[in-house]
């Protein structure tokens, strides 16, 4: 199996990462409504491509990870947050998620970053599964947070020391 090549994004990403993070869209893991034309664009102002760590899996993008700080706030500033993880269907169980993971608990603590937490939904017990896998425990959890699909579903919160 071909080990995940793991970088930083670059701007030429953005058209692949939108498309990426629009064919994988689901309730599993996404409380924003299903996206719809015009797309918004997949860089913003908030999460540039040095915010993004991705996958490349024999040359092409297979998945990536969004790093940012939890809250605006100086006190906090010592906790780096994963504000997404998306790997393509074609590339489930190929490790891409866990390479990513890897990569930014790295990059985190490269930042100087002695925490690193995130948020994931109740039932999706794939990513839970591999979070815990890799040293997160729950610290936390709201429970019927969101109602999606008709079903309410709790907001788990995780978090690990680097």
């Amino acid at each position: 199996m071909p080990v995940p090549y793991i970088r930083f994004a670059t701007l030429d990403d953005e058209d692949t990462l939108g498309s990426l993070d629009r064919v994988t869209w689901s309730t599993l893991h996404s409380v924003q409504p299903r996206p719809r034309p015009p797309f918004e664009p997949f860089f913003s102002e908030r999460f540039g491509p040095r915010d993004h760590l991705v996958a490349e899996l024999g040359g092409q993008l297979a998945g990536y990870i969004r790093l940012g700080y939890p809250t605006p706030l100086a006190c906090n500033s010592h906790v780096r947050q994963i504000q997404g993880l998306v790997v393509a269907e074609t590339a489930r169980g190929d490790g891409v998620g866990r390479a990513l993971l890897r990569a930014v608990q790295e990059e985190a603590r490269r930042q100087g970053a002695r925490r690193l937490t995130l948020r994931v939904l109740g039932h999706n017990t794939p990513a839970r599964k591999l979070y815990e896998s890799e040293g997160f425990v729950v610290e936390g959890i709201l429970p019927e947070e969101f109602l999606l699909d008709g079903a309410y579903v709790d907001d788990v919160l995780m978090g690990r020391y680097l």
